[in-house]
């Protein structure tokens, strides 16, 4: 699958009309000479397959190419993006877990009452407002308050800053992502959790654990949430797969140095080997994702063996 997204990816890039070179041959200062050799230099003058076929035996060598716009190694450039996505993306799904699933549960319990009701109207309102919509109404609100930092991952002054002064500089600016991520991971899992138990409480052996006496804390939580909770972890998985891409729209909108932006930035500009890099990346992150999915099911329902 893997490796016939890259041949799609690879084959749109460099047959869409025009090229990185396009740019350049448009500055007066720079030579035909010049882009000729540009053109060599990057392999843009073999035909595609050939130019797929070497990009294709490099990565396996480790070797995922020269960024044509910043002038430095693919796989450099990644690294340097990839902390940043993965701090803005693992804490806004620890957020969200830790507020769905305990939300989730009391809707649950609770269905049909005023709290359920209004969580569920909260629900359809979170997963209905778009990631940048949200991103945009709470930058015009830190603007507005001056409560919050407007954008980017640091200040002007980050570097004479403390380490405890660039924490907290880094942890004020993560404020409006992860809410906003979280906001919209939240919603739905709060629905599916909530879906997924009510179905689980309707069972038999739920009925029997209630009418040996048992409190309705331990019926709930001991044996209804274990069973309830196993669609989601394939939801983990998932969504553990989808770090490096999940928030690609919202670090445009509010400047956050990551992945995402990186990757708009090279298509734009016809970056061929960030694109490709980045997306063997993103692929190997979906493939690691759905392993820890399965271990994790494994581990959490005793039914499940794997030989």
């Amino acid at each position: 699958m893997l490796l016939g997204i890259t041949v799609m990816s690879f084959a749109i890039i460099q047959l869409s009309p025009g090229d990185f070179l396009a740019e350049i041959r448009l500055n007066p200062v720079v030579s035909q000479e010049t882009v000729d050799r540009m053109r060599v230099n990057f392999g843009l003058d073999r035909p595609l397959y050939i130019q797929y076929l070497r990009w294709l035996i490099n990565v396996i060598q480790g070797d995922f190419g020269f960024s044509f716009s910043y002038h430095v190694p693919v796989l450099w450039l990644i690294q340097s993006r990839l902390v940043n996505t993965l701090l803005l993306n693992v804490i806004a799904l620890a957020v969200a877990w830790a507020i769905a699933v305990p939300v989730g549960i009391h809707a649950a319990r609770r269905q049909y009452t005023a709290s359920d009701n209004l969580l569920s109207f909260a629900s359809y309102v979170g997963i209905s407002t778009p990631t940048f919509f949200s991103g945009l109404l709470l930058l015009f609100v830190a603007f507005k308050t001056g409560w919050l930092p407007i954008g980017g991952m640091t200040s002007l002054d980050y570097e004479g800053l403390p380490w405890f002064g660039k924490t907290l500089d880094v942890a004020r600016h993560l404020i409006i992502p992860v809410v906003v991520l979280g906001v919209l991971s939240v919603a739905g899992l709060m629905r599916q959790m909530r879906a997924n138990l009510l179905e689980v409480l309707r069972h038999d052996y739920v009925k029997t654990a209630r009418a040996k006496g048992l409190p309705e804390r331990v019926v709930v939580n001991r044996h209804a949430v274990r069973n309830a909770i196993n669609p989601l972890i394939t939801i983990f998985g998932l969504e553990l797969g989808g770090l490096l891409s999940g928030s690609a729209i919202l670090e445009n909108v509010i400047g956050w140095p990551g992945l995402g932006q990186l990757i708009l930035e090279a298509v734009v500009r016809k970056d061929l080997y960030v694109v490709m890099g980045s997306l063997v990346i993103g692929g190997v992150t979906l493939v690691v994702g759905n392993l820890i999915a399965d271990i994790l099911l494994a581990y959490s329902d005793p039914r499940i063996r794997y030989e």
